[in-house]
């Protein structure tokens, strides 16, 4: 079924990832989030608003993304794309990523971002 591309008006049924971080923390929690979806179809929008879908072949600690099987998805604004079949994208270029809703445990991503932005426990001296 695969993944429709991002647009402006995101659809709620879709999962969609901004990626704007500063925490390296952060950083890593999403960096072990799409390791996990390795192999899916995902939608790639950059910030020059070129939507590219695709396999998600690999990601780095960078949020750098290889994709393999790549189609551009305004093929009339951008010809010059259509030969493209397997990319290297580097991450500070992302503006979203969209995912299959499917492939998204919100329950534990909620629970590993909560972890991350806990204040630090307290020690107590005895």
């Amino acid at each position: 079924s695969g993944v429709s591309p991002v647009s402006p008006s995101v659809q709620p049924s879709k999962c969609t990832i901004a990626i704007s971080f500063v925490g390296f923390g952060i950083v890593m929690l999403f960096y072990s989030f799409f390791k996990t979806l390795v192999g899916k179809e995902v939608a790639v929008e950059l910030k020059n608003n070129v939507v590219l879908t695709g396999k998600l072949h690999s990601v780095d600690q960078y949020l750098n993304i290889k994709l393999s099987d790549v189609q551009v998805v305004d093929k009339s604004r951008y010809p010059q794309l259509l030969a493209l079949k397997n990319c290297f994208i580097r991450g500070s270029v992302v503006r979203y990523i969209q995912i299959p809703p499917g492939e998204v445990d919100t329950e534990l991503l909620q629970d590993a971002a909560r972890k991350e932005n806990a204040p630090a426990a307290v020690s107590s001296k005895a």
